[in-house]
């Protein structure tokens, strides 16, 4: 009999020992047969509970049972008679063990495919020292002469030194190979391809801008070399894909990262067939540490059709519904594209300003009207899913609110938790709105920081009244919004923890000289930051009965950290470490085991590099179906 007083114990081989069948039983599989044991199957002790609610403010750990489920919160005395001959025992050292991270937007299949191929990873570079890098990605792949694509992720659609230098084909054209190149935007809404490229498209002077998208001109009326939106698919649709078994693997490394970093929910919140079918793939490997709500796009034009819209969402789901550790009921729309200059495709109220202050006619571009997304809503709505839109300035936003509010006019249904994203331009007189209408605002505060993409590209072109409105998450949950949080990885690199602590403080791990970004005003209290990627994402995701708290009866996604990040300076939330991450009971990241180090390490790595070249939303893509944001 082990002794009944929690003492460290070794566990090597943790997360080894969970195999196959234990990923799939923690996303979703039925519980088995074996008779349930008052003993646990893992108890944590000493450490600093942060349950989310009102109970057990100064619980010391938790055990869970042989169900997934968590069997007690509690003081260690009170834990001890739950070990029993075989549970495991963890020390927590005092750090924080809470609910797992749940990701309300993100891209993880996208973060695979980039994972393939180089990046400049938001680099700013002159003409000369960008050719330099591309001559030497063309070296890499010598044997890919003359007719391979040369893709290039990561690109600064604003990088080009001196500032304001135009990105032209003729520049991509001089390099030393024959080969069509394209070089992706790290926001996802601009791609920069040599003549080549254009030629294989068959882009040329006459060719119309597509709806959603734009063909960038010169002087001369010719294309440039820019596509922006939905004119990307004119030349991404001409690139092979990725082999499929690479995929399958960059994905798998692509989700033990995201376990090392304390996630246990994703929304994709851009899925197409193909993409599903990679899901389907890994869960079928036991390769799924997390659970995952797929956002199924619809696009602008089948956002008119809503009858047509709900028949190829039911299809997905008739075809991928089977898939353990996937939950169906979210639709996604892009209602407009980013707000930074050059691309000014985010919708706005009133129009951009030029480089001298002045105002223009241009108001970006809306993509659904308010009328087509109401009726789109409201069908979806009637049949039980949920909407999630994309809306980065203040039009969209506003248009978003006005669809929700015709359809719970329609349905009079407030439980479906439709959800409104990025939300980086909010007017004030649409603050109070959300709250009524039972409307989630998902926000990826990591953006919230002074630096490039927030000052030099923004301010000079809305002005300091409307710039003041950026990310205002502590004026929604004045207003009584439910917040909820996201990533939107890769656009923005998975740094969970900086993302919790740049919501309190505005600052950010990478913070420049300038100060805060309207912290007094907006910054979130920590309890807040913590809630609003925990149960605040629970709850959008329809998954709060399931998860999002620590408390008996609630499923065991928990993560234990290397700090106290409720005690600890706010700065030092940024570099918390994560000890061990469990879904539905089950460990699918444990530090200490060398699955688990090798995990660590790439998150580590991907912490310490550049900064990828936007804070907005993927858009578009290679893949027909699917575009992200």
């Amino acid at each position: 009999m082990s002794s009944p007083h929690p003492s460290p114990l070794s566990r090597r081989g943790l997360l080894a020992s969970a195999g196959a069948a234990g990923l799939l039983a923690a996303v979703g599989a039925p519980a088995g047969a074996a008779t349930q044991r008052r003993s646990a199957a893992l108890v944590v002790h000493n450490s600093r509970v942060f349950s989310g609610t009102r109970q057990h403010t100064h619980a010391e750990g938790v055990a869970v049972g042989r169900d997934g489920k968590i069997l007690a919160v509690g003081n260690d005395s009170s834990l001890k008679r739950f070990i029993g001959r075989d549970t495991e025992v963890v020390d927590g050292r005092g750090g924080t063990l809470m609910s797992g991270i749940h990701d309300g937007h993100a891209h993880p299949m996208s973060a695979a495919d980039r994972s393939l191929k180089p990046s400049l990873a938001g680099a700013e570079q002159t003409v000369d020292a960008l050719q330099k890098t591309l001559t030497g990605f063309l070296k890499d792949s010598a044997d890919q002469e003359p007719d391979g694509w040369l893709v290039v992720e990561d690109w600064n659609p604003v990088g080009l030194l001196p500032h304001g230098t135009a990105p032209h084909h003729s520049m991509l054209d001089a390099l030393p190979t024959r080969r069509p190149v394209t070089l992706v935007g790290g926001d996802g809404h601009n791609i920069w391809v040599n003549q080549r490229a254009l030629d294989i498209a068959k882009i040329t002077a006459s060719t119309p801008d597509p709806a959603g998208g734009k063909i960038v001109k010169d002087a001369d009326g010719k294309p440039s070399g820019v596509l922006k939106d939905d004119a990307q698919p004119l030349v991404t649709r001409h690139i092979p894909e990725p082999d499929r078994e690479q995929l399958v693997a960059a994905a798998a490394k692509i989700f033990a990262e995201a376990a090392a970093s304390g996630i246990t929910t994703f929304m994709e919140a851009v899925v197409g067939k193909g993409e599903l079918g990679i899901y389907q793939t890994l869960a079928e490997r036991g390769a799924l540490p997390q659970r995952i709500v797929p956002a199924l796009r619809i696009d602008s034009d089948l956002a008119k059709d809503p009858a047509a819209a709900l028949a190829y969402a039911r299809g997905l789901r008739a075809d991928f519904g089977g898939v353990r550790g996937l939950r169906f009921g979210t639709v996604k729309v892009f209602l407009d594209g980013v707000i930074e200059y050059p691309a000014q495709t985010a919708a706005l109220l009133k129009p951009y300003l030029d480089k001298d202050g002045k105002p223009t006619d241009h108001r970006g571009e809306l993509y659904v009207s308010a009328a087509d997304y109401g009726r789109l809503t409201a069908a979806f709505n009637k049949d039980g899913w949920q909407l999630h839109a994309h809306a980065i300035g203040d039009r969209a936003v506003r248009t978003s609110l006005d669809g929700y509010a015709y359809a719970l006019r329609k349905t009079g249904r407030r439980d479906l938790r439709n959800t409104t994203a990025h939300l980086q331009l909010v007017d004030p007189a649409d603050l109070p709105r959300f709250a009524p209408l039972g409307v989630i605002p998902c926000m990826q505060l990591q953006w919230a920081t002074r630096n490039t993409w927030t000052m030099d590209a923004l301010l000079p072109y809305i002005g300091a009244e409307r710039h003041r409105w950026q990310y205002p998450a502590r004026s929604l949950e004045r207003h009584g919004a439910r917040l909820s949080g996201g990533s939107d990885w890769p656009v923005d690199p998975l740094q969970v923890w900086n993302q919790v602590r740049t919501a309190v403080d505005r600052l950010g791990a990478e913070a420049d000289a300038e100060g805060d970004l309207y912290r007094e005003q907006e910054g979130l209290s920590r309890a807040s930051s913590l809630l609003m990627h925990t149960l605040g994402t629970a709850r959008q995701l329809r998954m709060d009965h399931l998860t999002g708290t620590v408390e008996r009866g609630k499923s065991a996604d928990l993560v234990l950290l290397d700090r106290d990040v409720t005690r600890c300076p706010v700065a030092d939330i940024s570099s918390a470490e994560v000890r061990l991450t469990l879904t539905g009971g089950t460990v699918v990241h444990d530090a200490e085991s060398s699955a688990g180090r090798a995990a660590a390490a790439r998150v580590t790595r991907a912490a310490a590099g550049p900064r990828p070249a936007s804070q907005a939303a993927v858009h578009g893509g290679r893949h027909a179906s699917c575009g992200c944001g």
